[in-house]
């Protein structure tokens, strides 16, 4: 089992990674502002609320998922995430990351179907406070929770009304310097936040 232990250690860490740029700025991340104005750009809306739901799901969800604690939990905590970021951003662009597709995100959701399927393995906070919950069923309920999560996402941002674009949010999206100073396209920008 220590080949899914390694596999929810990389996994978990790198979504609690990814979700702190969002929320704290870390690890080169844009910081909750940032994000938020490109959510909002995206549609999703308020951007920040979105940002902060985004940032916090991937955070909790790596963290559950690395210590192999209610591992269908996190697992849809993560899945939603992705569908969103599939269904908002990449989805239009085909299935390979190079042409910013949807490659990536998919691996991710098939791994942590995987980990929900298999169980998180001996090496684990559910196994040892005996609350293993795995299988295909849960593996299966946690997707379709992601996806419904998602859903409901996508349909309360539709509903909410356009604010106005701050200072920087104004500025053409090819005027905006990435972090290592050159321009970004705005779905450039877009896809990283997501």
């Amino acid at each position: 089992m220590l080949g899914l232990a390694a596999l929810r250690a990389v996994v978990g860490s790198l979504f609690m990674g990814h979700g702190l740029q969002k929320l704290a700025g870390w690890f080169e991340g844009h910081g909750l502002q940032a994000t938020g104005e490109s959510f909002e750009s995206m549609g999703l809306r308020p951007g920040k609320v979105h940002a902060t739901g985004a940032g916090v799901s991937e955070t909790l969800g790596g963290a559950l998922i690395a210590a192999g604690l209610l591992t269908p939990l996190g697992a849809s905590l993560l899945s939603g995430t992705m569908i969103t970021a599939i269904r908002k951003v990449h989805a239009p662009n085909g299935p390979w990351a190079a042409k910013g597709g949807y490659e990536y995100n998919l691996v991710l959701l098939a791994a942590v179907f995987a980990i929900t399927d298999l169980g998180p393995g001996e090496w684990s906070l559910d196994e040892k406070l005996g609350i293993r919950r795995a299988g295909p069923g849960w593996a299966i309920a946690q997707l379709a929770a992601g996806a419904i999560g998602s859903s409901a996402t996508l349909a309360f941002a539709e509903r909410q009304p356009m604010t106005a674009p701050s200072a920087s949010a104004a500025a053409p999206a090819s005027a905006q310097a990435t972090p290592n100073g050159a321009a970004a396209s705005g779905e450039e920008e877009a896809a990283a936040q997501v």
